[in-house]
């Protein structure tokens, strides 16, 4: 399929998923607030998550399905599944351990995580028994991403894309069942993730064996197959880390300060919506196609498929940081306040939220231009730029954070802040070093459109601006909020969508062109299986 349509499979039960996750987070916001009893959950997921990029669906995804391609298209079906079986057992035996290991020491581990509320033994324990629940989640994320790289690299991404669904109704019905007492509803939520973790992991396997993947169970041990594979994942580990680590350093800092990690958890689910929806799915969908183009020495193909999915990504994105630039607090006040959480608690939060908007283009960036690299199995350089921006983001952070709290103000939108600038260092420093090797350059008709784009979603702000500084009004005429925020964003969407097809940004021969199916060398659709899979 094209990347076009690869990546509407992908975005739409994305998507699905993340209208799951709205529900979710409302209904966790209601029961949990904004509050010490929310930072001890959020800060519980912090570590998993941490590990999970680690071994799962960074570092791993990315070394795994470039070579599970190449050996399937140069040594067969019976050599991938050999692959994948030998890759499963070490990644099994590894997070296994580190699943153990951090379990028990989660009380001591937690007094760097979670150090500024040490003085509130109640919610420290709290935070520390929660982490320890969620933890087995990472063993069970790393089989389902194994699956779900063999299913990429054979052009199937249904079963994969669906899997997160699960993960949003497990927590919905668990912390439905516990939602007038917060503390019991934090523990569902625990509880429900490392149910969720399990669904997933067996969804997903069993959609690989019906795609024809077969592994069979394996003693673990380091084949030829296998160190290859480290030798490639450990610096997208070291990059992943990086990453991860940054947020890390941000939980840990903003532990000292009531309520923040909270704040910043709410603002993170708005901004990561375009990078949930955009981003992820066209680096998924994109990264076996340029491997396909890279192993096939065809650099113009290359060229132009990066060139299609940025302008694919920003035809969505742009909008998107523009409507979070011009309507934070309405957009947090309108989703998340009820309940627990306070319309006080959704104004704070857009203080970090605007700041995430304009890294938001960033974000998504990063994740198209890093297939750039991995197709090409060079995990290093993106290793480097993640290493350089993460210094970026710990120092500029903690800086902004406590000079702001010196200053008597809320210290928790400087970690904002450092978040986007590093995000941006780290973009800057990809297109460069993929320019000066001659791996891209983006065309004059990319840059051109992109302009135009740009300066569409620019107009798309100034409109939804007039919109929340006219908000009493529209809220009198619609009856609430709710009604009034999603008039604002589909009228807003559809404005945009309607100039960019007038002012010729964007034609429907291009958008039918962009779904049409490639043909392969034998005419075939680029040698993908067909179904809804793919």
């Amino acid at each position: 399929m094209s990347l076009a349509r690869n990546t509407a499979v992908i975005g739409g039960l994305t998507l699905i998923s993340r209208l799951l996750g709205f529900a979710r987070d409302v209904l966790l916001a209601a029961a949990l607030g904004a509050g010490p009893i929310a930072d001890a959950f959020n800060a519980a997921l912090r570590f998993p998550n941490l590990f999970r990029r680690l071994f799962a669906e960074g570092a791993f995804s990315q070394a795994f399905v470039p070579v599970y391609s190449k050996t399937l298209a140069e040594q067969g079906e019976k050599s991938a599944d050999t692959l994948a079986a030998e890759a499963l057992s070490v990644l099994v035996l590894a997070t296994t351990l580190l699943s153990a290991v951090a379990i028990l020491a989660m009380p001591w581990i937690n007094l760097v995580l979670f150090g500024g509320y040490v003085d509130d033994p109640e919610t420290f324990r709290l935070a520390t028994l929660l982490t320890q629940i969620t933890m087995p989640y990472l063993v069970a994320m790393s089989v389902a991403t194994l699956f779900a790289g063999a299913l990429n690299a054979r052009g199937r991404f249904f079963t994969a894309a669906a899997a997160p669904s699960l993960l949003n109704i497990s927590l919905l019905i668990g912390v439905w069942l516990y939602r007038d007492d917060p503390t019991q509803a934090s523990i569902a939520a625990a509880v429900s993730v490392t149910i969720a973790g399990v669904l997933q992991a067996a969804w997903v396997a069993l959609g690989a064996r019906r795609a024809g993947v077969r592994t069979r169970p394996m003693a673990p041990r380091l084949s030829d197959n296998v160190k290859r594979l480290l030798v490639l994942a450990a610096p997208a580990a070291i990059a992943g880390g990086a990453l991860q680590i940054n947020v890390m350093v941000s939980t840990g800092i903003a532990s000292f300060e009531e309520g923040a990690i909270s704040l910043l958890a709410y603002a993170d689910r708005l901004y990561q919506l375009p990078l949930g929806l955009i981003g992820v799915a066209v680096g998924v969908a994109m990264l076996p196609r340029l491997s396909r183009l890279v192993q096939a020495n065809d650099t113009v193909a290359a060229r132009s498929a990066l060139d299609e999915a940025v302008n694919l990504a920003m035809v969505f994105t742009l909008p998107s940081a523009a409507a979070i630039l011009a309507m934070p607090s309405f957009l947090l006040e309108g989703l998340f306040a009820r309940g627990e959480f306070t319309v006080q608690n959704a104004r704070d939060g857009a203080l970090a939220l605007f700041h995430y908007g304009w890294g938001v283009p960033a974000f998504v960036l990063a994740k198209i231009y890093a297939p750039a690299f991995f197709a090409r199995e060079d995990t290093r350089a993106p290793m480097r730029f993640a290493l350089i921006s993460m210094a970026i983001n710990v120092a500029l952070g903690a800086a902004l954070f406590f000079a702001l709290r010196s200053l008597g103000y809320a210290g928790f939108p400087g970690l904002a802040i450092a978040t986007s600038v590093a995000a941006w260092v780290n973009v800057a420093l990809m297109v460069t070093t993929l320019a000066r090797n001659g791996s891209y350059a983006p065309s004059a008709k990319a840059i051109w459109r992109f302009t135009r784009i740009a300066l569409v979603s620019a107009a798309l702000g100034v409109a939804m601006w007039m919109g929340v500084a006219n908000r009493e009004a529209l809220e009198a005429a619609l009856g609430s909020k709710e009604i009034a925020i999603l008039t604002l964003i589909v009228g807003g969407g559809l404005s945009y969508f309607a100039v960019l097809f007038l002012s010729g940004s964007v034609s429907i021969g291009e958008v039918r062109g962009a779904f049409r199916r490639e043909r392969g060398p034998d005419g075939g659709g680029g040698g993908l299986p067909p179904g809804l899979d793919g």
